[in-house]
C-alpha cells in the first residue's frame, strides 16, 4: 500500500458553550434503554413524554457536540404519538416501544435526509429506509434524525463538509472518533437511547471506546444487508452501539434477526435476559495486538483493567495472542478493493473528484489492484480465520486495546505520531482494530477505565469463530466486575 496522502487541518470554529438540560430530562434520558422501555410497558411515562425528555438536551447539548444531524422533530414526534396511541389501544407496539434512536448518516433512510457526509448528496433522500432501519421502526423506535460520520465513513474522526465535526463530550477540543462517532456521542450525551453503526476497521469500537460507550462488531452479517452492492464481501458490517450489554443486546435481538435476501445471513439467539458468562474463562490478554505501538496513557488503563479482571472475576489470564503476520494487508487490500467496488463505481469519476483525498485514494489504490491480488487478500483471509479457530482451542476470549492512543485534538485530519512512531496510512493508528477484522471475529468495545486527563479507554473483547454469544456474556460479566461505563460527562 502506497504511503498516505499528508493529513489536512479539520475546519472547526469555537463551539458554543453546553447548556444545562433540565433535571427532570436528563434523569430521564440516563436511564438505561431496557428501563426506558420499561416504563413505557407500564406506561409511567409516555413515547411522547420520553421523546421531549430527549429533545430538550439534544437542544442543550447538540449545538456544541454535533452528533445529531439532519434532525426532523415532526417525525419524531409522529412515531411518538403512534406509539401512544397503540399502547392505548391495548397493542403492543414492538420490542423498542418509544425508545429514541438516531441513524448513522451512511444508512438510507426515508424520512431524513441521506448524506453519507458528503456534499455529493447533500439533499439526497432515498426513496426507502434500509433493511436495518426497517427492522427498527417497525419494533417501535422513534427517530429524531440522523447521527455525524465523516465522508463515506473513511477514517476514525467524524467531520465532514455537510455537518462539521463532532465533538467529544469528555472534552470539545477532542475527536469522537468515527466513523460511528455521532452515534457515540449521541449515546453518552443522552440524546438517544439506543443507535447503530457500522464497521469495517473499527467504525463501531473506535468511537464507542472515545465515548464510553458500549460498541459490538459482530460476526459477518449477524446484522443482514439486502439491497444494491457486493452481497459476498464480508468486511463492512452493521451493528448495535448502546450505554450497556443489555441495552446493546436489547437493539441486537431487533437488527440481528436472519433474512434469507442475504446469502451470507447467519442468526445467534440472544437470550432475554441476557446472562453474564458462567464460571472462570480463559484470557489471553494481548497489550499490543502483535506489536503495535500504543500510549502510554492507555495502556495503563488496559493494564489496571486487567488486573480487575484478575482480582473481581477471577479468571484465568496469560499474556497471549495469534500470529498477526498478514493482517495488515489482508485488511487494506479487501477494504481498497471494497472502495473501489463500492464508492467509485457508484460515484464515477466526476463526482469522485470532489470527495476529500482519503476516499480517493482509498479508491485508486483499489482500482490499481489486480485480479490476483484481490484473490490473494481473501485468500490470506480464510488463512487468518483458520488460524484463529486453532489459537481459540486454548481460550475462550482475547482482550486487547480498542485504541492505541486516548482521543486526539479536534482539529487534526488524523494523528501524525502513536507513541513516538510516525503514521504513513490515515488508519495505520486504527490497526488495533483493523486486524481484528481481518480476522474476521466478533469483538466488542467495552468502557474500562480514563487517562488521568479524564479521557475515556476501551477494552476490546475479542471471541473466537462466530462466538458472538461468548463475547456478549463476557463482556455482560466484565460490565458488572468493573463499572466504567456509568460515568458520564459533565454538563
Amino acid at each position: 500500500m502506497a504511503a498516505m496522502v499528508e493529513p489536512s487541518t479539520v475546519p472547526v470554529a469555537a463551539p458554543p458553550p453546553i447548556a444545562a438540560p433540565p433535571a427532570a430530562a436528563l434523569e430521564l434520558t440516563r436511564r438505561s434503554a431496557v428501563d426506558q422501555r420499561r416504563l413505557i410497558a407500564e406506561r409511567a411515562v409516555s413515547a411522547t413524554e420520553l421523546l421531549e425528555a430527549h429533545l430538550a438536551v439534544v437542544e442543550a447539548v447538540n449545538p456544541a457536540v454535533n452528533a445529531v444531524v439532519g434532525m426532523d422533530a415532526e417525525v419524531a414526534q409522529a412515531r411518538a404519538a403512534d406509539v401512544d396511541r397503540r399502547l392505548a389501544a391495548g397493542e403492543d407496539p414492538g420490542p423498542l416501544a418509544g425508545l429514541v434512536t438516531a441513524h448513522k448518516d451512511l444508512t438510507e433512510t426515508a424520512d431524513f435526509v441521506t448524506t453519507f457526509g458528503s456534499p455529493v448528496f447533500a439533499a439526497n433522500r432515498p426513496a426507502v429506509d434500509s433493511l436495518l432501519v426497517a427492522r427498527v421502526k417497525a419494533a417501535g423506535a422513534v427517530a429524531i434524525g440522523k447521527t455525524n460520520t465523516p465522508e463515506f465513513g473513511a477514517g476514525s474522526h467524524s467531520f465532514n463538509p455537510v455537518y462539521g465535526v463532532t465533538r467529544n463530550p469528555f472534552d470539545l477540543g477532542r475527536s469522537a472518533g468515527g466513523s460511528s462517532g455521532g452515534a457515540a456521542a449521541a449515546l453518552r450525551c443522552g440524546m438517544v437511547a439506543v443507535a447503530d453503526g457500522s464497521d469495517a476497521g473499527g467504525s463501531l469500537r473506535n468511537p464507542a471506546a472515545w465515548n464510553n460507550v458500549v460498541g459490538f462488531r459482530s460476526s459477518s452479517r449477524l446484522v443482514p444487508r439486502v439491497g444494491p452492492g457486493n452481497a459476498w464481501s464480508v468486511l463492512s458490517i452493521e451493528g448495535p452501539m448502546a450505554r450497556s450489554v443489555d441495552d446493546l443486546a436489547l437493539l441486537l435481538r431487533v437488527i440481528g434477526q436472519p433474512d434469507q435476501r442475504d446469502p451470507l445471513s447467519r442468526h445467534v439467539s440472544v437470550p432475554d435476559p441476557l446472562p453474564p458468562a458462567d464460571g472462570p474463562l480463559r484470557v489471553a490478554w494481548s497489550p499490543t495486538l502483535g506489536g503495535l505501538p500504543v500510549e502510554s496513557d492507555v495502556a495503563g488503563v488496559l493494564q489496571a483493567f486487567i488486573g480487575q479482571v484478575e482480582t473481581g472475576l477471577g479468571w484465568h489470564v496469560a499474556e497471549d495472542e495469534p500470529s498477526f503476520d498478514g493482517a495488515d494487508e489482508v485488511f487494506l487490500g479487501i477494504r481498497a478493493f471494497a472502495f473501489a467496488a463500492g464508492v467509485g463505481e457508484g460515484l464515477g469519476d466526476e463526482r469522485l473528484a470532489r470527495v476529500k483525498a482519503t476516499v480517493r485514494h482509498e479508491v485508486d489504490q483499489g482500482r490499481a489492484m489486480t485480479a490476483m491480488e484481490v484473490g490473494r487478500a481473501q485468500t490470506r483471509a480464510a488463512e487468518l480465520w483458520r488460524r484463529a479457530c486453532t489459537f481459540f482451542e486454548r481460550y475462550d476470549v482475547m482482550i486487547g486495546p480498542v485504541t492505541q492512543i486516548s482521543p486526539f485534538p479536534v482539529e487534526q485530519e488524523w494523528p501524525a505520531e502513536v507513541a513516538g512512531q510516525p503514521i504513513d496510512h490515515y488508519i495505520d493508528w486504527m490497526l488495533s482494530n483493523c486486524r481484528i477484522s481481518a480476522f474476521g471475529l466478533p469483538t466488542l468495545s467495552l468502557p474500562a477505565g480514563f487517562t488521568e486527563a479524564g479521557l475515556p479507554v476501551g477494552a476490546q473483547i475479542i471471541g473466537p469463530p462466530h462466538g458472538d454469544l461468548v463475547v456478549l456474556q463476557a463482556a455482560k460479566a466484565l460490565e458488572a466486575a468493573t463499572s466504567h461505563g456509568t460515568r458520564w460527562p459533565t454538563f
